[in-house]
């Protein structure tokens, strides 16, 4: 096992590879769908895909608790690091070889305020080529969008995916996103935290196992899966 997947609930994500522990958009405390609580939340390695409150949620406190470094745009690094926080930043495109592995930030079709008003930059997903070859791509949020296809050509092992709709890709753009991604595994996120995008990801895995080749893992908050 080398790359271990566990989602959180909403968009709050880990990964362990390397023997690093990897928290992606830390929102813990508040969110009615988190599986465990931000004390709780153990990390060498925090990733901040955006500005927006539901996905920066309890990243200073637990930046701070466990001294871990925040990776992420430009603009929010500057954002922390004016708070205490010790940040990487990157920009879209751009990729570093860090200790867990080479991440690359990639393009994501959504908004970046901080909870503050201050500007966020551009929001970004997150490829991640792990020590040991596997390929990860998070999309975070994000909208569909037509480049999805050379990130697919990566060769991805899993892709994790927005599917709620009205602020990200919903049901059916996140299976076009499927077939331009080709990834051999996939699992959905960003959904059922609130009524507005609530969705039934057990109909959403059985229509991409029948028009991909990709095999669909429905996650329970706090559940994971291993490439």
């Amino acid at each position: 096992m080398s790359v271990k997947f566990t989602w959180y609930g909403h968009a709050s994500m880990g990964l362990k590879t390397g023997g690093y522990k990897l928290v992606i958009d830390p929102f813990f405390d508040g969110n009615p769908a988190a599986s465990i609580t931000a004390e709780q939340v153990q990390a060498d390695f925090i990733l901040l895909s955006h500005g927006h409150s539901d996905h920066v949620g309890d990243t200073i406190s637990i930046a701070k608790r466990t001294g871990a470094p925040v990776i992420t745009n430009h603009e929010i690094a500057n954002w922390l690091e004016a708070q205490g926080i010790h940040a990487h930043g990157q920009h879209i495109g751009g990729g570093y070889k860090h200790p867990f592995g080479y991440l690359k930030l990639t393009q994501a079709l959504h908004g970046s305020g901080l909870p503050d008003g201050s500007y966020g930059g551009n929001p970004a997903g997150f490829l991640l080529t792990a020590q040991t070859g596997e390929k990860v791509y998070l999309a975070c949020d994000t909208g569909l969008f037509g480049d999805m296809r050379l990130i697919g050509e990566e060769g991805l092992d899993l892709a994790v995916l927005p599917i709620g709709d009205n602020y990200t890709m919903g049901p059916d753009d996140a299976l076009r996103a499927v077939k331009l991604l080709t990834p051999k595994h996939v699992i959905p996120v960003h959904y059922g935290t609130w009524e507005l995008i609530d969705q039934d990801p057990h109909a959403w895995a059985k229509r991409v196992e029948a028009e991909t080749s990709a095999k669909t893992h429905v996650l329970k908050p706090g559940g994971s899966f291993s490439l």
